[in-house]
C-alpha cells in the first residue's frame, strides 16, 4: 500500500541539535570504520584465550557440537546439549547459535578457542557498525535507501555508537563464548529492527517516513529475522516491542496521552514542524497501515511465543533457590523491593561498569528481607527516577520527548525477559542480558550530553569529558577482557568484587582441585559452605577430596546432607555410594546407587561403581549386567569394558570374553589395557600367536608399562622361547627395577635354561 507521488513531506530537519554536540561530523564509512576498530581494540586481547566458566557446559562439554552428532539433535536440545524434557533442562532454547559452535569446530577441526574467540570480536564489532545507523534512524525518525554525503544526525549517532563499542558491560559476551548468543542474537535484532523502518518508508519519495504506506518485502523480512534472532537467544523476541514503539511514536508520532484520553487533545498525532503525517480524516490512509503492521507484529509475538512455550514442554524451567534468591522472598512487597533494587544494580552497572563480576549469585547481592535495609532507598530512587523520566517523555508530544520514549523502550524493552516480572530467571545479575539495553543508556546518555551542550557556551569541556570517558572505557573493556582469558584471573578478579559470594571460592576450589592442591581446595570448598550453608555441589566436591584423602565418615556426612538438601542430586548420591561401600556399608550403597540411576537414568559411572560393587559381594551376573548397561550408554567406557573381560576371565568364561574383546575392539581400536587383558586371555586358551600380537600391540600404545612387557614375558616363557622371554623380562626391569615377581621369574628361566 502506498500513498500517490504528489503527497511529499519534507525530510526532517534536526541539524541544529546535532550540530550542538562537539563531536566530530563524519561520513557514514568514516564513523563506521571508527566504530569498528575501537569495538576491535577494547576486546582483541580475548582472541587467544581459553573456555571459561559456562563455556564448559556450552562448548566442550557438548555433544551437539560434534559431528558425530545428528544435526537434528540440536533442534532437540537445549543450549547446554541436554534434553529440554529433562528436569533440569534451563529451557534454553538457541539451535541457531549452537549451529555457529558446531560450524567453528568444524572449520577448526577441533575444540580451539581462537576461533571461537575471534568470531565473537568480529560480531561485536560488526553489531556496533550496525548500531551507529540504527541510531541515525531513531535519533531523527528518518531513514534514506539513497546515498547521501551524511548520515542522520552524524554527531549524535557517532558519539552513542563509539559508547556502546567500548562499554565495559559487554566483555562477558564478547570475551566468553557463550555470549555469542547475545550477538547473534542483538545482530540479527538491528537487522530486523532497520528492515521495519524500510518497511515504512514511501515508495515512490524513499526519503522519509510515512505512516500511509506498507513495503510488505522489507515487513516479512523483519518480521524473519525476528524470529531468528530469537532461535539465537529469547531476548530476539523484543525487537518487536521496539518496532511497534516507533512506528507509534516516530513514524505516525500519535500522542500517547491523547490516545487514552489522558490529555485534551483535537488531534491524535504531532504537526511538529513538518507534515510528515497526512491531515487526518474519520478513518484515514495512516492509520489502517499502522493497524496492519501492528497485527503482523503481534501476530509474530504471539506465534514465536506459542512455540517457545511448546518446545520448553509447557511448563518453566525449574531453578533453585540458590539461583536466584530474591525470586523466592516471600511477599509481593519484599519481592517488588528486591527486584526494583537489583533493576536499580543493572542501571548502576551501565553507567558505572567498574564493578565487574563473571557471577552474581550466593550472596553476591543479599536480599532485603527488612524495611529498615538502606537499600531500599536505592530501589525507591530507581522507581521515583523512572517515573520521573516516563513522566518527561509522555508531556508534551515533541520530537524531544517522543525520541525519550525511544530511548527508554531500548532501555528497558530487550531487559524485560531476563527482569523476573513473567517468570522466574537463573541469575541475580547477568552482565550479558544488559547487551541490547545497554544500547537505550547510550542513547540516553547521548541525550543528555546533548542538552548540557546546548546550555554550555565552553564546548572544549565537554569534549574532554567525552574524550576521558571513552578512553576510561576502553581502558577498562581492555582490562576487564584480559581477565576473561583464563578461569583463574576471573575468578580471582571475581573475589575481589564479591568476597562474600559462594560460588566465586567454590569455582577457585575447582582449579585448586583440578591441578591437585588439594589442601587449598578443601579450604576454598569449606569457606563456600560456610557462606552457603546449603551449597550442595561444594558439598559433593569436598567430600570427594576427603574421600581421596581417607576422612570416608567426613566425606559421608557432607553427602549425606547434600542429598537431603537436594534430592534429585545424581552424582552426590552415587559418591554416596562409593563411599559408604568404602565403610562396608554394602546395603546402603547400594540404595545410594540406585537413587542417584533413579533421577539421572542414563548413568555410566554410576552403573560402573554399581558393578564393583556387586563384584566385591560376589555378585558376579549382576556386576557383569551393570558394567554392560555403563557400556551401552557409553561405548568407550573402558574401565568397564575392563572389569567385564577380567572378571570373564577370572569365571574361566574365555568364549564370551572373546566376544566381548571382539565388540569393545570396534570402538576402542587402540586401547592398551583392552589389547593387555585380551593378551591374557588368548594366553590361557593357548593361542600364542594371538596373545603375542595382542601384547605388542599394548605395548607399542603404552611402552613404559612394567606390567605390560613382564606379562609378554612370561608368554615366551610359556612357550618355549626363552631368548624372548629373557628381553622381555629385562625390559620390564628396566621400568621396574624393586619388582620381585620379575625378579623371580628371570630366577626361574635361568633355572630351567641351566637344566637343559
Amino acid at each position: 500500500m502506498a500513498s500517490s507521488k504528489d503527497q511529499h513531506h519534507d525530510k526532517p530537519n534536526h541539524s541544529s541539535w546535532d550540530n550542538s554536540l562537539p563531536v566530530p561530523k563524519l561520513r557514514f564509512h568514516q564513523a563506521a570504520f571508527i566504530v569498528f576498530i575501537l569495538a576491535i581494540l577494547c576486546f582483541y586481547n580475548s582472541y587467544d584465550g581459553d573456555f571459561v566458566f559456562d563455556d564448559s557446559e556450552a562448548i566442550i562439554n557438548n555433544n551437539d557440537l560434534l559431528p558425530t552428532t545428528a544435526i537434528t539433535d540440536i533442534f532437540a536440545n537445549d543450549f547446554w546439549g541436554q534434553k529440554l524434557a529433562s528436569k533440569t533442562s534451563h529451557k534454553s532454547y538457541r539451535p541457531l547459535t549452537v549451529l555457529s559452535f558446531r560450524l567453528n569446530y568444524y572449520l577448526a577441526g577441533g575444540l580451539h578457542p581462537v576461533g571461537f574467540h575471534l568470531i565473537n570480536v568480529i560480531l561485536h564489532a560488526v553489531v556496533s557498525v550496525l548500531f551507529l545507523q540504527v541510531c541515525s534512524v531513531l535519533f531523527t525518525g528518518y531513514l534514506s535507501l539513497k546515498k547521501t554525503e551524511y548520515f542522520n544526525s552524524p554527531r549524535a549517532s557517532f558519539l552513542c555508537a563509539v559508547l556502546f563499542a567500548v562499554h565495559p558491560i559487554h566483555t562477558e559476551s564478547v570475551a566468553g563464548v557463550v555470549g555469542r548468543a547475545d550477538l547473534l542474537c542483538a545482530l540479527l535484532f538491528l537487522l530486523s529492527f532497520l528492515s521495519y523502518a524500510k518497511s515504512c518508508i514511501n515508495e515512490y519519495s524513499e526519503t522519509s517516513y510515512r505512516g500511509d504506506c506498507i513495503r510488505i518485502g522489507w515487513l516479512l523480512c523483519c518480521l524473519f529475522l525476528c524470529t531468528l534472532s530469537t532461535f539465537c537467544k529469547e531476548q530476539g523476541i523484543t525487537v518487536i516491542g521496539l518496532c511497534s514503539a516507533f512506528d507509534i511514536i516516530m513514524v505516525c508520532r500519535i500522542d500517547l496521552l491523547a490516545l487514552f484520553g489522558l490529555r485534551k487533545s483535537t488531534n491524535l498525532v504531532s504537526n511538529g514542524n513538518n507534515n510528515n503525517v497526512p491531515k487526518q480524516d474519520t478513518f484515514p490512509q495512516w492509520l489502517k497501515c499502522l493497524i496492519y503492521r501492528q497485527i503482523s507484529l503481534a501476530v509474530t509475538a504471539v506465534f514465536l511465543l506459542v512455540v517457545r512455550w511448546r518446545v520448553m514442554g509447557s511448563a518453566p524451567p525449574t531453578f533453585q533457590v540458590h539461583d536466584n534468591p530474591h525470586s523466592f522472598v516471600e511477599g509481593p512487597l519484599y519481592r517488588a523491593l528486591n527486584y526494583n533494587y537489583l533493576y536499580a544494580v543493572n542501571v548502576w552497572l551501565l553507567l558505572n561498569p567498574s564493578w565487574l563480576c563473571f557471577d552474581w549469585s550466593m550472596g553476591c547481592i543479599p536480599v532485603i528481607t527488612s524495611l529498615s535495609d538502606v537499600r531500599i532507598l536505592s530501589a525507591l530512587s530507581f522507581f521515583v527516577v523512572l517515573l520521573t523520566m516516563i513522566y518527561l517523555s509522555l508531556r508534551n508530544n515533541t520530537q524531544h520527548q517522543r525520541l525519550l520514549i525511544l530511548c527508554l523502550v531500548f532501555l528497558i524493552v530487550p531487559f524485560l525477559p531476563g527482569s523476573n516480572l513473567f517468570f522466574r530467571v537463573g541469575f541475580v545479575v547477568a552482565e550479558r542480558v544488559l547487551y541490547l539495553s545497554s544500547a537505550g543508556m547510550c542513547m540516553l546518555f547521548t541525550m543528555g550530553v546533548v542538552n548540557i551542550s546546548q546550555k554550555i557556551k565552553n564546548k572544549k569541556i565537554i569534549t574532554v569529558c567525552l574524550l576521558l570517558l571513552v578512553i576510561l572505557y576502553t581502558a577498562r573493556s581492555m582490562q576487564r577482557s584480559a581477565e576473561w582469558r583464563n578461569e583463574m584471573d576471573l575468578f580471582e578478579a571475581g573475589e575481589k568484587v564479591c568476597p562474600k559470594n559462594a560460588k566465586v571460592h567454590y569455582n577457585i576450589g575447582k582449579l585448586h582441585a583440578d591441578k591437585g592442591n588439594d589442601t587449598y581446595a578443601v579450604e576454598r570448598y569449606s569457606l563456600a559452605i560456610k557462606l552457603n550453608p546449603e551449597y550442595d555441589q561444594a558439598m559433593n566436591n569436598l567430600a570427594n577430596i576427603l574421600k581421596e584423602q581417607g576422612h570416608t565418615v567426613e566425606a559421608e556426612q557432607l553427602l549425606l546432607k547434600a542429598v537431603k538438601i537436594r534430592p534429585e542430586f545424581a552424582a552426590a548420591w552415587m559418591n554416596l555410594g562409593i563411599v559408604q561401600a568404602q565403610l562396608n556399608k554394602n546395603e546402603s550403597s547400594e540404595k545410594s546407587y540406585l537413587q542417584a540411576l533413579k533421577h539421572r537414568r542414563k548413568y555410566p559411572d554410576c552403573f560402573y561403581n554399581l558393578g564393583n560393587l556387586y563384584l566385591g559381594l560376589g555378585r558376579n551376573i549382576e556386576a557383569l549386567q551393570a558394567w554392560r548397561n555403563a557400556t551401552i550408554i557409553k561405548p568407550t567406557h573402558v574401565n568397564a569394558w575392563t572389569n567385564t573381560l577380567i572378571l570373564l576371565d577370572t569365571m574361566g568364561d574365555f568364549k564370551t570374553a572373546v566376544a566381548v574383546g571382539k565388540e569393545v575392539l570396534k570402538v576402542l581400536p587402540r586401547e592398551p589395557q583392552i589389547q593387555f587383558n585380551l593378551a591374557n586371555i588368548y594366553g590361557k586358551l593357548e593361542k600364542y600367536v594371538e596373545s603375542e600380537q595382542f601384547f605388542l600391540n599394548a605395548i607399542r600404545e603404552e611402552q613404559n608399562n612394567s606390567k605390560f612387557h613382564l606379562n609378554l614375558g612370561v608368554l615366551y616363557h610359556r612357550w618355549g622361547k626363552y631368548d624372548k622371554a629373557i628381553n622381555a623380562y629385562n625390559s620390564a626391569l628396566k621400568l621396574d627395577p624393586n619388582n620381585p615377581t620379575i625378579h623371580e621369574n628371570i630366577a626361574m628361566l635361568d633355572r630351567q635354561k641351566d637344566n637343559r
